[in-house]
């Protein structure tokens, strides 16, 4: 562990905000996610830029670990990151959303390096419990990551597969929850209020630690440190901002899910790069 490079800062940050503006790209053929894509995309190119134990020219490596994006309407905040990976090429970004298309609006096994069709909400950590079980019982080093929203903590199944990762020590399961305070319809505290989150995991026996989900230093080093302790799962509350990079959006529930016309999108492309441009500037 320790502080990233300046160089590894840099090439985050370029990753990261040119996955938002193919996911922009992406949405001139129809509407989708893009408050919880924004807002997770920075923890799923640290995750797979410096992470995960994975190769894209061998997707079902049998020692690979695994991540399952259970909060599936994100999916277009994971197709760029793939590509940029070398799971596919570019060109099958830009089928997003059509008749037959590999990248549909939630992600589905047809793509490489998808683990699970996910979209119907509350299911993802169940699976995941599944792959760490199957890790422990065959003696596998893999590890297994899911990533949650923070709307979706209100599903109750969510609750149910929490108690079981901790029942059965699943120290190689790590949990990320996306907390960008919002979800379709307003704020989450006013929808259903799961606060406070860090206190509940802890209390259904995990090892919880909160951090900037923006701050790439945190986000690798806490992914790093993974699992926090022997015997229990960990989980990671990362603080994020909704529609992130996309200033008129930030914070803007009713940006959850958006369509807008060609030349909005090049607008909005637009205040990306000059997002991506002020962050670059401003790397310590």
């Amino acid at each position: 562990m320790g502080k990233l490079l300046k160089e590894e800062i840099n090439s985050l940050i370029e990753k990261a905000y040119n996955s938002r503006i193919k996911i922009l790209k992406m949405m001139r053929n129809g509407d989708t996610h893009i408050g919880g894509a924004f807002s997770c995309i920075d923890i799923l190119t640290v995750l797979y830029d410096k992470i995960l134990r994975h190769d894209p020219e061998n997707p079902e490596w049998k020692d690979r670990d695994r991540f399952i994006l259970s909060a599936g309407h994100k999916g277009i905040a994971l197709y760029p990151v793939l590509q940029d990976q070398g799971y596919f090429t570019e060109e099958i970004l830009w089928t997003y959303n059509k008749f037959n298309s590999s990248v549909p609006m939630h992600p589905d096994r047809v793509l490489p390096g998808i683990e699970f069709p996910t979209g119907s909400l509350g299911h993802g950590l169940s699976v995941g419990n599944g792959f760490a079980t199957i890790g422990k019982s065959d003696k596998k080093d893999f590890r297994v990551f899911v990533l949650l929203g923070d709307g979706e903590c209100g599903e109750g199944s969510i609750w149910e597969a929490i108690m079981a990762s901790a029942h059965y020590k699943l120290d190689n399961l790590t949990v990320i929850v996306d907390r960008n305070g919002l979800q379709v319809n307003g704020k989450t505290t006013e929808v259903m209020n799961t606060a406070p989150l860090e206190d509940k995991f802890t209390s259904f026996g995990w090892e919880v630690r909160t951090i900037d989900g923006h701050d790439f230093n945190q986000i690798n080093n806490v992914l790093l440190e993974a699992p926090f302790k022997k015997g229990r799962p960990s989980c990671i509350i990362a603080d994020t901002i909704k529609c992130k990079g996309f200033p008129d959006g930030e914070n803007i529930f009713s940006f959850h899910h958006w369509h807008c016309d060609n030349d909005k999108i090049n607008e909005v492309i637009s205040d990306i790069e000059k997002a991506k441009r002020s962050e670059l500037e401003n790397i310590d």
